[in-house]
């Protein structure tokens, strides 16, 4: 951030708390959605910082526009100025406090399931918090900040300015020629191939808890025979006055007839289900995605006080220098790198699009995506447990060109965030704590190693991996990884056009990875962009014809590879085409899409159709001998 833009941040350096159990209703507990239209007000270029100077968290926004929540509030005008703006946006709206909650002595968080990059919030023109980090949800306790049965004005701003010490990172670059520039001129830039895009992107709602509330549930589960056992541990907060000792839990396990398997009165324990109902991905069962339902009781003496439910599914995740087991089954990837990106929306949450994408990739056959390159909407998570998808989580630690301890101490916070957030979804089968970084730097060895320790210390059931680009004799964190991703764009970056050394390149390239690092090993991109409707015979770049026989030329050393016993999955680049900033080498973004941006199949989708139906198939047949 420019140092002007620090000074505002500083101004709102109330804390923000980092948002754990997804907000749901129950018999003790609200949820109020304020998606919608508000209120919209850019900081000048020349002034960054004037809503801070002027106190428009104490008014209406001065000239303002509408802008919807959740979005992007880059592509939804005709505005060039408002679609590359790097700075401070402030938005607004009325909301609602209900007297019935301040007679029933509840508390009232404003939670926000994504800003970008920077917020600060205020309600009725007192502070509320902040929080730093563009992916993941905060919780602010408004309580005392709200009027009861009458309106409170609710204000935020947002800034996009990237540093070296955010994560993803950016950079400043001033130009100091003023015949060519104006005095002060200035550009904030990126290395990652993906636009900046900026705002509030998912949800927003209130959210009313008890005075004795669930704060935090931790599952994991076992499997013995054909026994499930579901490992909780609740967490709950307690107001000063009441007595902690009178606290009890009571745990009922439901199916999903709310049929009662299992139930015990501890918040902390087991519970043991006879013939349980195992989660599966897609392909290696016939019923995927089954959930039990987690219904938590929290009593304070002979009173209920709160009431939560978790859906939960049972399954194992084991892995040594060769395979990943799930339910001591060898588990096998192929799907995609994604991207939350569509036409006006941006990075914002669109329940229409998300549907959407879960259907194609149903229809085309995959079991897994990997979150590239950022933590995705709760949402996706949520249809991803119950569509029995495999999910590789990752981190925002794109690109990464600096290892000093200040960005450490944020990479570290913000897993921290994305684990406390991601932990029970059956779904996430791996963390991926970053892609791409400048990992060949002696520096990054103990980086890294830091990195993946702490991570174990918050989740020690799933493997921890990071995606690379680097020389697997060069790169100084592969060895602390218990899975590694690489990815390369054979034929399209290197030896472009030489389609006959794909294969050749592929297989020795994997080979050597596994042969030095001693890992699993999958190839976590390799593509070409395609503008759809480009044919040419014979093939030729950016045309569909050659996205097809690039993709069929990997497919055979893919099969090769198999073979050897440690390649563990294919994930092509990418679902759908997606924006980038503007560049003379993308043409309207990265047209690496199996889909065109409006969700349509390129020619190589049927390619890739036939070929992930085909693993589909020899997978479940595996299965079921």
């Amino acid at each position: 951030m420019a140092w002007a833009s620090w000074l505002a941040w500083l101004a709102c350096a109330a804390a923000g708390a980092a948002g754990m159990l997804f907000p749901r209703e129950s018999e003790s507990r609200e949820v109020v959605a304020l998606d919608g239209i508000w209120r919209f007000a850019l900081g000048g270029r020349e002034e960054v910082d004037v809503g801070f100077r002027q106190r428009w968290y104490l008014r209406e926004l001065p000239k303002w526009q509408i802008m919807p929540v959740p979005a992007s509030y880059n592509d939804v005008t005709t505005s060039a100025a408002l679609r590359d703006h790097v700075g401070w946006a402030w938005y607004q709206r009325e909301v609602f406090g209900r007297g019935r909650w301040r007679d029933g002595g509840a508390r009232v968080f404003l939670r926000f399931g994504s800003v970008h990059y920077f917020a600060c919030v205020w309600v009725n023109g007192h502070l509320a918090g902040n929080h730093s980090g563009g992916h993941l949800p905060f919780d602010l306790d408004v309580t005392a900040l709200l009027e009861y049965d009458a309106p409170s004005l609710l204000t935020v701003a947002v800034n996009n300015t990237l540093s070296p010490h955010t994560i993803p990172q950016g950079f400043t670059a001033y130009f100091n020629d003023t015949d060519m520039y104006p005095p002060g001129y200035s550009v904030n830039d990126y290395t990652f191939d993906f636009f900046n895009y900026a705002g509030i992107h998912r949800s927003v709602v209130l959210h009313t808890v008890p005075d004795v509330f669930i704060n935090d549930i931790t599952i994991n589960t076992k499997i013995i025979g054909e026994t499930g056992v579901v490992q909780f541990d609740v967490s709950y907060t307690i107001s000063e006055n009441e007595v902690d000792d009178e606290v009890s839990c009571k745990i009922t396990l439901l199916e999903e007839s709310n049929k009662a398997v299992g139930e015990v009165s501890l918040c902390e324990g087991d519970i043991m289900i006879d013939k349980a109902k195992f989660w599966w991905p897609v392909h290696m069962s016939n019923s995927p995605g089954h959930l039990y339902l987690f219904e938590v009781q929290l009593n304070h003496g002979q009173k209920r006080k709160d009431v939560y439910r978790l859906p939960v599914g049972i399954r194992t995740i084991y892995w040594n220098e060769t395979t990943v087991l799930l339910n001591n089954k060898p588990m096998y990837m192929y799907g995609f790198g994604k991207h939350e990106d569509s036409i006006l929306r941006g990075k914002g949450l669109d329940h229409t699009l998300l549907v959407r994408d879960y259907s194609l990739i149903e229809w085309i056959g995959a079991n897994s995506y990997r979150t590239s390159h950022y933590p995705y909407a709760e949402e996706a998570l949520n249809l991803a447990d119950r569509q029995g998808i495999l999910i590789i989580a990752e981190s925002p630690a794109v690109n990464l060109d600096n290892f000093d301890s200040v960005l450490l101490e944020k990479h570290k916070s913000v897993m921290a965030e994305m684990v406390n957030r991601d932990k029970n979804h059956p779904c996430v089968i791996m963390w991926s704590i970053s892609n791409e970084a400048r990992t060949q730097r002696k520096e990054a060895g103990p980086y890294y190693k830091s990195i993946v320790e702490y991570v174990k210390s918050l989740d020690k059931k799933r493997p921890v991996g990071f995606v690379t680009n680097r020389n697997m004799y060069q790169d100084k964190a592969a060895p602390f990884m218990d899975v590694i991703g690489v990815n390369r764009y054979f034929s399209w970056y290197s030896d472009t056009g030489d389609l006959e050394l794909v294969s050749r390149q592929v297989e020795a390239e994997y080979t050597k990875w596994h042969n030095v690092c001693k890992k699993p090993i999958f190839m976590s991109e390799y593509g070409a962009d395609t503008i759809s409707g480009f044919h040419q015979l014979p093939s030729f770049v950016w045309t569909e014809d050659y996205q097809v026989d690039l993709l069929h030329e990997h497919f055979k050393a893919f099969d090769n590879l198999r073979k050897k016993g440690f390649f563990i999955g294919e994930m092509v680049w990418n679902f759908a085409d997606f924006a980038t900033k503007q560049s003379v080498t993308r043409a309207q973004g990265n047209k690496k899409g199996i889909f065109t941006r409006e969700r349509q199949p390129k020619h190589a989708a049927y390619l890739l159709k036939t070929r992930y139906h085909h693993l589909a198939n020899e997978q479940l047949k595996t299965m079921t001998e």
